[in-house]
């Protein structure tokens, strides 16, 4: 590969990863609101922070796609780093009282954040599991497909990871604090919300593999060095 193109491929594995954790961490700061969505077919009642969710499994997708399974795990990794500093510096905010005249209370600050930490570990513990998962399955199928058929990596890798995900995220919120049958709800909907935007996002990979490959010059299946 052409150096000008080298230095492509490593800015887009850093916008990639950059996109990756802040959709990550967005996930984190809004899931304390829960919202209805209309998709038409079905109204889901899920967590805000589930919307940005199914862009770090296309993302991770991808990077897997392009630059294999040690730099996917390496972004994935970073995820969780930048997951344990926030939940400190939203710790570390509460620890300063507000001054008289501040737009936001030490009230309306703990409103939102007082639950963060049970948020973010929840998080945290379901991303990790999850995003490895993925990551994994999306490799083996890969490897079992000879490189071909990216649309079952891509969707078996997603489902199942994704199911992961939100049953561990909604037992660490809720188990004992809501009956089984509404945690089976949320369970339900979150994952089919989930599933159904990894059904749309087949497109854009195969989308955006399109371009790569014709503009970095890989053959199917094959990974850049970077």
């Amino acid at each position: 590969m052409i150096a000008a193109k080298q230095q492509t491929a490593e800015r887009l594995y850093y916008i990639l990863g950059a996109l990756f954790i802040a959709a990550l961490i967005t996930c984190n700061l809004i899931a304390n609101k829960f919202v209805t969505v209309d998709l038409g077919f079905k109204v889901f009642t899920i967590s805000a922070g589930v919307l940005p969710y199914p862009m770090t499994f296309l993302i991770t997708d991808i990077l897997s796609e392009l630059y294999g399974q040690k730099r996917t795990t390496q972004v994935v990794l970073s995820g969780l780093v930048a997951s344990i500093f926030v939940l400190f510096v939203l710790w570390l905010g509460a620890q300063f009282p507000a001054i008289e005249g501040s737009p936001i209370s030490d009230a309306t600050y703990n409103q939102v954040f007082q639950n963060a930490w049970r948020v973010i570990a929840a998080s945290m513990l379901a991303y990790i599991v999850a995003q490895l998962i993925d990551v994994r399955l999306f490799h083996f199928w890969k490897n079992l497909t000879g490189g071909k058929m990216l649309w079952v990596r891509n969707n078996f890798s997603t489902l199942v990871s994704q199911l992961v995900d939100t049953i561990l995220v909604v037992l660490v919120l809720f188990i004992g604090t809501l009956p089984w049958s509404t945690m089976g709800a949320y369970i339900w909907d979150g994952w089919l919300f989930k599933a159904t935007a990894a059904a749309f996002d087949t497109a854009a990979i195969y989308a955006f593999m399109w371009w790569a490959r014709g503009y970095f010059g890989l053959d199917i299946g094959e990974e850049i060095d970077v």
